[in-house]
């Protein structure tokens, strides 16, 4: 414990220098980028979850799923944020060792679960769609709390390896404690590649069938749009909204983990990469948690009527 401290200690004093190179616009800028993520992240994730419960239409057996994600989306908000924060005012981590490891664990749980959690809404909508004769066998009320539960046990076994490979660390250059690419290059590898490759590959297969069978349909019946219209057995703005929301999360982590898989192949190619660029995909990253909710109120009709009720309730209330 005490190397791990007293390599942290070595590696913020390489790195030190670099907070005071930052301008002030600069510092202003990931501030209010961080703010509104964090106040983005809290009231809209309260919104969705508070609307699955309030809303029959919404307390659906694949909306588990959602609820779960905004759950991962509401940690990082409430803790990890809030101390990358504290760090951009105190200019540097002033919050010791062991917060230092507890809010990079908590960050690395968000985002697996997160990815997990996404996969499971994919494969869920796969199956109502592609297969929808078993999709009440597969996704009954209790086996989904059950994949639920499981997508939360495989993020925690998924980041535990990195209290003990000592590879959560503080980075000056995004005020965080992170996972280190560059600690151990096998196990940054299998991250990335398990972790959000691996998934992201079952959840564009799924995708990609339900656009196939959607255009299929379709085609098959645009002469009759009545006849579409009774053929066409779910929502296809759920549909939509759902793919929207992978497409956002792997647009937002995409680049950082492009980066550390590039790192972890060929570790000289760290050096050459701008820290801009370094920095921008951290905080891309950061700002896809308070991009949910937006979606779903943006493309679903019920969410966006729930938002409604619970926000005049609010105000009447105030």
């Amino acid at each position: 414990m005490e190397e791990e401290r007293t390599t942290q200690r070595n590696i913020s004093e390489e790195l030190k220098d670099e907070d005071d190179e930052y301008p002030t616009w600069a510092v202003s800028t990931l501030t209010t980028i961080l703010v509104v993520t964090i106040s983005g992240d809290i009231v809209g994730n309260l919104l969705v979850i508070t609307s699955v419960f309030r809303n029959k239409k919404l307390r659906k057996a694949g909306n588990a799923f959602v609820v779960s994600l905004a759950v991962a989306d509401l940690l990082v908000a409430c803790y990890p944020y809030p101390l990358v924060l504290l760090a951009i005012f105190n200019h540097g981590w002033r919050m010791g060792h062991l917060h230092c490891q507890l809010s990079g664990f908590f960050m690395g749980l968000s985002v697996i679960s997160s990815v997990f959690n996404i996969t499971g809404i994919a494969v869920n909508r796969y199956c109502y769609i592609c297969h929808s004769s078993w999709y009440n066998r597969l996704f009954s009320n209790t086996s989904t709390i059950c994949y639920v539960g499981l997508v939360w046990v495989l993020a925690l076994a998924a980041i535990l390896p990195n209290l003990f490979v000592g590879s959560l660390r503080y980075d000056p250059r995004i005020f965080s404690c992170t996972f280190a690419q560059s600690v151990s290059s096998h196990y940054t590898i299998a991250v990335v590649i398990f972790h959000f490759f691996l998934p992201i590959g079952v959840v564009s297969y799924c995708y990609l069938r339900i656009w196939v069978l959607v255009l299929n349909i379709r085609h098959r019946v645009k002469p009759d749009r009545h006849l579409q219209h009774q053929t066409w057995p779910y929502n296809i703005h759920g549909f939509i909204t759902m793919f929207v929301v992978f497409v956002l999360f792997a647009v937002c982590w995409g680049p950082l983990n492009i980066i550390g898989l590039t790192v972890a192949i060929y570790p000289p190619l760290g050096d050459s990469i701008p820290r801009w660029l370094f920095v921008a995909s951290y905080f891309m990253a950061y700002f896809n948690s308070c991009l949910n909710a937006v979606v779903y109120g943006a493309l679903n009709r019920n969410f966006r009527r729930e938002y409604k009720k619970i926000l005049l309730n609010i105000f009447q209330l105030a």
